[in-house]
């Protein structure tokens, strides 16, 4: 396996608020161009785990949804919801991801531990973005969920300034909206899920039940608040 080795270390606490800002905003534009790619003319995960890529994000997305859901049954993962009533909300919202006509590269693991600060240069800069496993060509407004993980990037006034400065596009109506709450719950589903077959110990367990539980609740009532009657 080669690796392009990539400057500096995973982003801590260790940043003061102004270069915390100055960073996200470059982030911000780091993530508009890797966004500004075109994908193969298809969706899904490019490893063929679930099957060729789709020819449309509506059918990708879903099969890739159902899949996780599928592992929560497997496992008997501990939902704060029954799987049968998640897989019922998130489908009130299928129709937004028609909206998504061009697919995209998404890394889908933009939280900290990912993005590389260099400082060999003097001030802080970003280095690299790193562990792309979890990539899939689809919607880009999905890599705003762990780029703000457990957070609103709505609120990211630096980031959005940064990302729409490089020609990303990022506006929040209902369709948008709809969106990026079925893709936290995707996200919350997978950390949930995850646990069981890992085996990540009593201590971690509880603290993803009891932190990203919460999240795909509050993911599900948005979806259930902006949803068309159907």
């Amino acid at each position: 396996l080669l690796l392009t080795a990539c400057p500096g270390e995973p982003w801590d606490d260790s940043l003061t608020e102004s270069e915390r800002s100055s960073l996200r905003t470059e982030l911000g534009r780091q993530v508009a161009r890797l966004h500004r790619v075109r994908g193969p003319g298809g969706y899904g995960y490019p490893s063929g785990a679930l099957g060729p890529l789709a020819a449309d994000w509506r059918t990708a997305f879903t099969t890739m949804f159902d899949a996780v859901l599928d592992d929560a049954r497997r496992y008997r993962a501990r939902l704060p919801r029954p799987v049968e009533e998640v897989a019922r909300t998130a489908r009130a919202a299928h129709g937004a991801l028609d909206e998504v006509t061009v697919a995209r590269p998404v890394h889908f693991d933009l939280w900290q531990g990912n993005v590389l600060v260099d400082r060999s240069a003097g001030p802080a800069r970003i280095g690299g973005l790193i562990d792309g496993e979890r990539m899939f060509w689809g919607d880009p407004l999905a890599d705003f969920v762990s780029l703000a993980l457990l957070g609103d990037i709505r609120k990211e006034e630096a980031f959005l300034a940064g990302y729409r400065a490089a020609g990303g596009h990022a506006e929040f109506g209902t369709a948008a909206c709809l969106r990026l709450a079925l893709y936290r719950s995707y996200l919350c589903l997978i950390m949930l899920t995850e646990t069981v077959p890992r085996a990540v110990g009593a201590e971690h367990d509880r603290w993803v039940r009891e932190t990203v539980g919460p999240e795909l609740v509050a993911a599900l009532d948005e979806i259930a608040e902006l949803a068309p009657p159907s």
